[in-house]
């Protein structure tokens, strides 16, 4: 398959993109901007333009989420704040992060509410970073540590399992999850990629379970079945930085895919820091939101 451009370069390093089902409308972040985007509708007729740019901020806007009570919790540089439906913040966390080496980088919600949002080391030291939770009451926990990027994170279906991604290892993990008391157990290689084909970033989950992944350095988009094995690869023509993807639409059957212009040369690739969509056959799920 091959994903076509949906807008033009709005980004310079383009992440987290999440369906507002709620407000009907695709949300992403422009990352070292510190802002959130939002796109609206992409299937109305103004479709793909950027309806309003948000800044939260902090010189981060690593990750965000839907609330239950109405507007975002979004991981910011050192931590997380909470904002309206407006992007107006409410209130913050206190941060997570005391160390100016590190910052925030990719997360999600578990079946339970709770927030996760994982670190990376400006440098990208090897071990340097971890895994946060922010729990709805406010709440916030070191989950683990001793991870290099830490990007990709999603639940299984019936919440016991979650995928993760620490990018340095060029692998997806699976993890047994109890989430009674929010304890990630049983750490496993799911799918391990050639870091000639490109290094695994964001994650998406399928409604029939199958593991999208992006290919940051690979231009592509995957995806592997239950087992682990490739069935599909979505070609993004023309960016070699492919940062993460997510269901959405008002079936849930468009997959939409965020490029990056980082360590792209003025000019080389036109089309790095747009958002690219395709309809892959399947229909995404919808995620969890978090309860706070």
């Amino acid at each position: 398959m091959k994903a076509e451009q949906l807008t033009p370069s709005i980004t310079e390093h383009g992440e987290g993109p999440v369906w507002d089902s709620r407000g009907g409308r695709l949300l992403l972040v422009d990352m070292m901007a510190g802002d959130v985007l939002d796109l609206g509708d992409p299937d109305a007729p103004t479709g793909g333009a950027v309806r309003g740019r948000h800044a939260v901020g902090s010189s981060v806007a690593a990750a965000l989420r839907p609330r239950q009570a109405g507007g975002f919790v979004v991981a910011t540089e050192r931590g997380f704040s909470l904002f309206d439906d407006h992007f107006e913040r409410e209130r913050s966390v206190p941060d997570v992060l005391g160390d100016d080496g590190t910052r925030m980088n990719d997360g999600g919600c578990d079946p339970q509410g709770s927030f996760y949002c994982g670190t990376m080391a400006y440098d990208e030291t090897p071990g340097a970073g971890a895994l946060y939770r922010l729990d709805p009451d406010g709440r916030t926990q070191r989950v683990f540590g001793g991870v290099g990027i830490s990007n990709g994170l999603q639940w299984s279906a019936d919440g016991t399992s979650v995928y993760y991604v620490d990018t340095l290892t060029n692998r997806i993990d699976l993890f047994d999850f109890d989430g009674a008391d929010a304890v990630f157990s049983d750490r496993r290689g799911f799918v391990s990629i050639d870091p000639a084909d490109g290094h695994p970033d964001g994650l998406a989950v399928d409604a029939e379970g199958g593991v999208w992944v992006a290919l940051w350095q690979g231009g592509q988009v995957r995806r592997y079945d239950g087992t682990g094995t490739l069935t599909e690869v979505v070609e993004v023509p023309g960016v070699t930085n492919t940062s993460a993807a997510t269901f959405g639409g008002r079936d849930l059957g468009t997959l939409y895919i965020t490029t990056s212009r980082q360590g792209i040369a003025d000019d080389a690739e036109p089309a790095a820091g747009a958002v690219f969509a395709v309809n892959p056959g399947v229909a995404g799920r919808a995620l969890p939101v978090f309860g706070g």
